[in-house]
């Protein structure tokens, strides 16, 4: 059986059939939860050159509200699917993904919380995950990938040159995604979790599918992170040796000082040397593996 049929067969029935969106529109500023963002390193990019805004990606039970950003007047650019947080696709996705844009990507970032709800009107973190992205079924994630990149497309982007990058809990999915789509290029996953609970919406883990990565990872991880354990990090480490080819291309750096959340400028988690090196390496790692 091939991943994407492996993820389809993984989730129970009722969780395709909600044909009802609680989150129809982004809204603006900062996820609640978040808040008060650290003003003095929150990094604002602006649009000039770009086209960027809500869009509406068809999936098979509806139309998901996403953020578009891509270069004006580029013909076919690269694509790279950007994975939100837990706190859904708020300000800081949408910039991430304009810098992005402003390097020549086609981004799309999906709201792949919508049927669940809104995380960004929820103060609370554990409230988030007990509701919303801890009852958001992986498999249901990656159709709806799969029907971004078929949007992205349609809108004339070039998915032969496909990335994903993501945070936290969408560096998770990165992983996960890199296993379940053939077509992608290249995968970064900035302290995205290794290892967890199984359960109806989390029927696996990154650790469990290093033998079918389709796409070689280049995983960034915080030294100091107290949610995401060392020797989970290094047991992934050493399992990457022994997967897929994949999965021995990928590669793992780990910032011995740094937090959970290091790239997230808007919080005090922000470490700038760390954050920008991983930048790099990211942009790097697009490059080398063709996208």
């Amino acid at each position: 059986m091939d991943n994407k049929a492996e993820f389809d067969s993984l989730v129970p029935p009722q969780h395709f059939n909600r044909r009802s969106f609680l989150v129809t529109s982004l809204g603006a500023g900062f996820a609640l939860a978040t808040l008060p963002v650290a003003a003095q390193t929150a990094i604002h990019t602006d649009a000039a050159g770009l086209i960027e805004g809500e869009v509406k990606v068809p999936v098979h039970d509806g139309e998901m509200v996403a953020y578009r950003a891509a270069p004006a007047g580029l013909a076919k650019p690269p694509v790279v699917l950007l994975i939100s947080e837990i706190f859904g696709v708020h300000e800081y996705i949408r910039d991430t993904a304009r810098r992005l844009a402003k390097l020549g990507y086609f981004v799309i970032a999906p709201e792949l919380f919508a049927r669940q709800g809104d995380p960004r009107k929820i103060e609370s973190v554990a409230e988030i995950i007990e509701k919303i992205s801890g009852r958001t079924p992986d498999a249901l994630v990656m159709k709806d990938l799969d029907a971004s990149v078929a949007w992205a497309a349609k809108q004339g982007a070039d998915t032969a040159r496909l990335a994903i990058t993501g945070f936290c809990w969408g560096g998770r999915i990165t992983w996960l995604y890199s296993a379940h789509n053939p077509g992608v290029k290249a995968g970064v996953a900035w302290y995205g979790r290794l290892v967890g609970t199984v359960n109806e919406f989390t029927p696996r883990h990154p650790t469990d599918l290093v033998g079918e990565l389709k796409a070689p990872v280049l995983g960034l991880y915080g030294g100091v992170d107290t949610g995401i354990p060392i020797e989970t990090v290094d047991a992934m480490e050493a399992a990457l040796k022994n997967g897929s080819p994949a999965a021995k291309a990928s590669e793992i750096v780990l910032y011995d000082n740094a937090p959970h959340a290091f790239h997230a400028d808007y919080r005090p988690s922000y470490r700038k040397e760390e954050a920008e090196d991983g930048w790099r390496r990211m942009l790097a790692w697009f490059r080398q593996n063709g996208v």
